[in-house]
């Protein structure tokens, strides 16, 4: 049997980076991210605290589509979405449709530490976080920026470019959480909602396994993604890896790609996916970092 790990640490910066284009930027990013995350673990912060930590870092950074490097949808506005789940405490908040918010992941830790619900969207989650003090984009013309391998003309096509940024964590007592967050589909429609805020579907965390994913939502809704990892391992008694890939599956069959990050309550760390690449970091207890975009975390 082996020994649980007395922490671990996963960071995905998006599925579907395109192959040819420079992601060195990118992979310094997560490499110093990484680092920044696993000190934390060893000083001895809580799961929760430290993915939310580390999403506020990616939204920042203005390199990944989401916080920062959101762009506008039909109606010529930012709106993100983002999600954080406390897996120790069976808690969740999460936030849909918010306008020019710093960092959606901080509106989404204060929905379920400061309120009875587990989702407010639109003017009502605007509202909330400004009651909450949480800080918002006073310039949007010089905020937000293209993230990292994406070119202009991409976000004035059918096919638009997207993306989503998350972290799960396993701290030293075990606990378990995960978090998400995302500008969604650039040139979506306004009040477009995907995975990433509801839970279960692009963000889960229980005594068992955290899960943050990222991929066109509406396929990753169908299929319950991040919920249908947890119960294929609580009921069927799966394997963290073997459950992934059955869930990512589903979603190939329903037409959709993307990709995912977990960690199981042994420390099991699975960063698996289906489309060219996956913007990825991770670290354990005992082990060197690790950073990826096109091969296997």
């Amino acid at each position: 049997m082996t020994t649980r790990p007395d922490y671990a640490l996963a960071l995905h910066g998006g599925a579907g980076p395109k192959p040819g284009r420079d992601y060195s930027e990118v992979e310094r990013h997560l490499s110093d991210l990484i680092c920044e995350g696993e000190a934390m673990l060893k000083a001895g912060h809580s799961a929760v605290d430290t993915v939310e930590h580390m999403v506020r870092e990616l939204e920042v950074s203005g390199l990944y589509v989401a916080g920062r490097g959101s762009a506008q949808n039909a109606a010529g506005f930012v709106e993100t979405d983002a999600a954080i789940m406390d897996g120790a405490a069976m808690k969740a908040g999460s936030i849909a449709a918010v306008r020019n918010l710093v960092n959606p992941i901080s509106g989404a830790r204060a929905v379920m530490d400061k309120t009875p619900h587990i989702m407010i969207a639109g003017e009502g989650a605007d509202r909330f976080c400004a009651e909450r003090g949480l800080e918002t984009v006073k310039d949007p013309a010089n905020w937000y920026r293209l993230p990292v391998g994406v070119e202009e003309v991409e976000t004035k096509t059918d096919e638009l470019a997207h993306g989503t940024v998350g972290a799960v964590a396993m701290d030293k007592s075990g606990r378990l959480a995960a978090a998400t967050s995302t500008g969604g589909l650039f040139g979506k429609r306004a009040g477009r909602v995907g995975d990433t805020p509801i839970i279960g579907a692009g963000t889960w965390a229980d005594s068992g396994v955290a899960v943050s994913c990222t991929g066109l939502g509406e396929y990753f809704m169908l299929a319950n993604a991040a919920y249908d990892i947890a119960a294929q391992m609580k009921y069927a008694k799966c394997p963290l890896g073997a459950a992934a890939s059955n869930t990512l599956n589903a979603i190939a069959q329903y037409g959709g790609d993307g990709g995912l990050i977990a960690i199981d309550a042994e420390g099991t760390i699975v960063a698996p996916y289906n489309s060219h690449g996956m913007k990825c970091a991770s670290v354990k207890a005992g082990e060197p970092a690790k950073v990826s975009v096109f091969s296997p975390n």
